[in-house]
């Protein structure tokens, strides 16, 4: 199976939002990351066909999604960043409607409905109005009903946004039960949420690829520019004021910083091993360090 995304662009008047995107999707987990506004979702609603490219095209196996048609959509499953729930519905009347939405038949949506209100821990709620559910509670609620009908490609958009540490946890643990034999495509600034999962990175700004590469060899391009030393407590805000800040880490009065750079910061700085979120806040900079600011806030 292969999702082929060719010469994809999308202009908003003199905004070009997805500017001229091209890859090529096998079976797998795909982290799609980038700061706010680098076109994620945008390029999300197009491979979901809630908008149309303004050029390029999406092919599933070689053929464009709309000579597919509905055989297209029957493969799909998405989850939206904003899922729109019907709050006095309860979490089994939400799947059963979702389920005639998608087409099921009666037998199969009361079966596959049972089946994924436990997977997603909501059987015994079941029968409780989903505006009585927490944010996490929901939001399983939501990659529960992309699943209803065992779609081959499964996007996800933003999907563990608001939830505590725990619950986002949780949620990833889901994601890689659902992912077996699928394309899954979860996009995300929550560095952490794919680290963990994703096969591949896909990592997105101003509407284009900055890199697709396995999550193995991902981090190859910034060895020798991640950089750990000691500073004195006082000189903290200087040294954040001028550099990409990745960790700091208190030890007794000195305080040990982990930045990205180019050139050594200082004498002493001695290189360390790069991880994605080096790699993040070396692409995204002041963009990224506000995001992350904002997660851990919350």
């Amino acid at each position: 199976m292969q999702l082929q995304l060719q010469d994809l662009c999308k202009q908003y008047g003199t905004k070009c939002a997805v500017n001229h995107v091209n890859a090529s999707l096998s079976p797998g987990v795909y982290g799609l990351l980038g700061a706010n506004g680098a076109g994620k979702t945008t390029l999300m609603r197009m491979i979901c066909g809630v908008l149309k490219p303004t050029s390029g095209s999406i092919r599933l196996n070689g053929k464009t999604i709309e000579e597919l048609g509905e055989q297209y959509y029957s493969h799909l499953g998405y989850m939206p960043q904003d899922f729109g729930f019907y709050p006095d519905f309860t979490a089994r009347e939400f799947m059963l409607y979702m389920a005639a939405v998608k087409g099921l038949d009666t037998k199969t949506a009361k079966k596959r409905t049972e089946q994924l209100l436990h997977m997603v821990n909501l059987h015994e709620v079941a029968n409780k109005k989903v505006k009585s559910y927490s944010g996490g509670m929901k939001q399983r609620l939501g990659i529960a009903q992309a699943e209803l009908n065992h779609p081959l490609i499964l996007i996800l958009d933003e999907p563990t946004a608001g939830l505590d540490p725990k619950e986002r946890i949780r949620f990833r643990n889901l994601i890689s039960d659902f992912a077996k034999e699928k394309i899954v495509i979860l996009s995300t600034h929550i560095v952490s949420d794919v680290s963990y999962i994703a096969d591949y990175i896909l990592m997105m700004k101003n509407g284009q690829f900055l890199l697709s590469e396995p999550i193995e060899t991902v981090t190859e391009g910034i060895k020798g520019k991640v950089w750990e030393f000691l500073v004195d407590n006082k000189k903290v805000e200087e040294y954040s004021r001028h550099l990409s800040v990745v960790n700091l880490h208190h030890e007794n009065n000195m305080v040990r910083l982990r930045v990205v750079s180019d050139t050594a910061p200082m004498a002493d700085a001695v290189t360390v091993e790069p991880s994605l979120e080096d790699l993040f806040l070396y692409h995204f900079g002041e963009d990224a360090q506000s995001e992350r600011s904002n997660d851990y806030a919350g």
